[in-house]
């Protein structure tokens, strides 16, 4: 592909006739290869035109950058990170205007909400691309993900391979950092999604304010807006919008659309979904007030797609519970161990309540903090899980780089302040294995923190450890007598 249209709508500066074949561009000076083009990104702890000489030494045809560096074969952009999603869009030709995409943002039940958007899209019989924290996916094929929204160019090659397989529709999970770091570039969406705001991330983005401004960005890309209401910053940014926009909620009364009659139990949930024009029995097969919010929010985005109401209805109560999200153990003993994502202070109330509401006897929440992340939500959490649980098993999570001692020391800040009992286990392993060998009877065992995950960050090393496994191997391991079988 040539250069001159690699740029096309980015605004640069280059030498007139500098217009070479391009086959490849990259930000990491490792991938550099034969007619590649090296794009300086601007990160928080580098900055790629350090590297930009670098680049062309080992053969790059070009140099992107957003500062004059003096350099042969040198081209000046204004942004560097837009005009990189740009010219990875340029380079797949621009797969996105093909395809009608779904996006959700917020801190908690992104994953939820579009999985169910693309399992009811596909029961419809639309070939769907799904772009999430667990996994990519297009249509049954599923493709490892890094991150919950990739990088600029893994991206653009995404949504190109979804247009060739057929795709019509892609439903995505968009996180705060890709929108800040313009990895979506200036893709449209048919219809963006708000689910919640609270604090997560702010290592990141440094207080709730700039939190709030990065998740705002998607609803500048949008046709239509859904947001929830009931979540303050969700109030905030309904009324700050000027797109076609419509608003879900269940306790505020202005919401475009209700949820009414809501009944909680350890099945699920089922309510009555109401607005001007539509009324609809719900049933969802996963507990928790929050499985109400993230249903809702899938059936509103496929009503207003233009799917028929009463059918989503149908094949929404079909849908089987989301991996990792409030997901019971398939384990014969005579107490529930349920896996959870939780790792905000937000996730896990959200969880713990919905564990409360259908408790016989005691609820026993184990969980930790990840490491090399925000620190200032550690003793919020610990103080959260202490006030909704009855025993606590205070533990590592993904603690990365830093001590976990000195983590399980943050979160215990927090436990302290209830009277709460708690147990300090360091090893994870370790700590699963004491929660199950104290349950009892009808007890609840929450492991929060881990989820859909199948493996723990131990300093920069990445081992396997699948909480499934674990615990399965647990209750052999230490012969927990199993329930007697009813006659």
């Amino acid at each position: 592909m040539k250069l001159e249209h690699l740029l096309k709508e980015i605004w640069h500066i280059k030498q007139s006739n500098f217009n070479p074949s391009v086959s490849f561009l990259t930000c990491d000076t490792n991938e550099i290869k034969k007619d590649s083009i090296f794009v300086c990104l601007k990160g928080v702890n580098f900055d790629g035109h350090n590297f930009a000489k670098k680049a062309l030494d080992l053969g790059a045809i070009a140099v992107v950058v957003e500062k004059d560096l003096k350099l042969p074969n040198q081209i000046l952009v204004e942004n560097t990170h837009k005009a990189f999603s740009k010219m990875c869009a340029n380079f797949y030709d621009n797969p996105a205007k093909k395809l009608k995409i779904i996006g959700v943002t917020g801190t908690n039940g992104k994953t939820s909400t579009t999985k169910l958007i693309k399992d009811i899209l596909t029961k419809f019989g639309k070939k769907v691309g799904l772009i999430g924290t667990i996994q990519n996916e297009i249509g049954d094929e599923v493709i490892f993900a890094k991150n919950t929204t990739p990088t600029h160019l893994e991206f653009q090659k995404l949504l190109h391979t979804m247009v060739l397989k057929k795709c019509e529709y892609v439903v995505m999970e968009v996180s705060s950092h890709a929108l800040v770091q313009e990895r979506i570039g200036d893709t449209k969406f048919s219809i963006a999604v708000f689910t919640n705001l609270s604090q997560d991330h702010l290592d990141y983005h440094k207080t709730m304010e700039e939190y709030y401004k990065a998740k705002k960005k998607l609803f500048s890309m949008c046709e239509k807006a859904l947001i929830c209401i009931d979540d303050e910053h969700g109030k905030r940014l309904f009324s700050e919008l000027f797109c076609k926009k419509f608003s879900f909620a269940i306790e505020n009364e202005k919401a475009t659309f209700l949820a009414k009659d809501i009944e909680v139990s350890c099945d699920g949930v089922y309510y009555i979904l109401q607005s001007e024009n539509i009324r609809e029995k719900i049933t969802f097969k996963t507990p928790g007030m929050f499985s109400v919010y993230n249903s809702m929010s899938a059936f509103i985005c496929c009503y207003l797609l233009g799917f028929n109401p009463k059918e989503t209805a149908k094949i929404l109560k079909l849908c089987n519970p989301i991996k990792g999200r409030s997901e019971k153990l398939q384990i014969n003993t005579n107490f529930t161990v349920i896996c959870d994502y939780a790792h905000s202070p937000d996730g896990l109330k959200n969880i713990l309540a919905s564990i409360n509401n259908y408790k016989k006897t005691r609820v026993i929440t184990l969980f930790g903090c990840g490491g090399d992340r925000d620190k200032t939500k550690r003793p919020i959490m610990g103080e959260i899980a202490a006030k909704n649980s009855d025993f606590l098993v205070v533990t590592s999570d993904n603690p990365r780089t830093e001590d976990p001692e000195k983590i399980i020391d943050d979160i215990i800040v927090g436990v302290k302040k209830t009277k709460t009992p708690y147990v300090k286990i360091v090893n994870r392993k370790k700590a699963i294995y004491y929660a199950l060998k104290i349950a009892k009877k009808d007890d609840i065992i929450l492991l929060a923190g881990k989820g859909h995950e199948t493996y723990q960050v131990l300093g920069t090393e990445k081992i396997h450890f699948d909480e499934r496994e674990i615990v399965k191997t647990a209750v052999e391991d230490l012969q927990i007598e199993k329930p007697l079988k009813e006659i």
